[in-house]
């Protein structure tokens, strides 16, 4: 495959899912927000919620007309994080309260993060993973919870916070991918693409 041919598509507007790629070297050619429903369906697991989502926002951005313009050459990252307490999915939240009640069930326990991570090939092969992390979080006071809703970090968060800002201070401890957390595991990404035929290590090797 000629590389000067080759192009990345983020499936996503978030800004963190772009700062990680860029974090390891990888600039999208474009940016494909999607909008899908992403409401669990009746007794859906968190973790196949998670590799769901990712597969559908993938299946919307090979058909956007913006991507197929591309032409030939283009590689597709799409992702979607889910937060469960046990099987309780824990969403996005609307408010500040429900992004309260979120802290609250947080609070002094273990919870999992699972990523679901879907590549889309220039032939259209689908390759998909999901990345998990079990996080713990210390017991919460009321100042706590207060204060970092006031902080309004929460906002547009699964499971209603971002590890990578104040919600730090209140992990225990973390046991896999620390990416995976903010919303893109690294490492799984970047073997999904190398595998796949994207030449990864040849963009870090052209970056200067």
């Amino acid at each position: 495959m000629n590389d000067e041919r080759v192009k990345l598509v983020l499936a996503s507007g978030s800004p963190r899912r772009l700062a990680l790629l860029e974090q390891v070297g990888l600039e999208p050619d474009m940016l494909n927000p999607t909008l899908i429903d992403e409401l669990a369906r009746k007794n859906e697991a968190p973790r196949t919620l998670a590799k769901r989502l990712a597969r559908t926002k993938a299946e919307a951005t090979v058909q956007a007309k913006q991507v197929q313009d591309l032409g030939t050459g283009r590689f597709i990252v799409a992702a979607d994080t889910v937060v469960a307490s046990g099987r309780r999915i824990i969403p996005k939240p609307d408010s500040i309260d429900e992004a309260a009640a979120a802290l609250h069930l947080l609070s002094g326990r273990a919870h999992r993060v699972y990523t679901g991570i879907c590549i889309v090939t220039p032939r259209d092969s689908y390759r998909q993973r999901v990345v998990e992390t079990k996080v713990r979080f210390k017991r919460l006071s009321r100042e706590d919870i207060e204060s970092y809703l006031m902080s309004g970090e929460w906002r547009d968060k699964a499971g209603g916070y971002a590890i990578q800002g104040r919600a730090d201070a209140f992990v225990r401890s973390i046991n896999g991918s620390y990416s995976n957390v903010v919303g893109l595991p690294l490492y799984e990404t970047v073997t999904l693409l190398e595998g796949a035929g994207f030449p990864v290590y040849y963009n870090w090797f052209n970056a200067g």
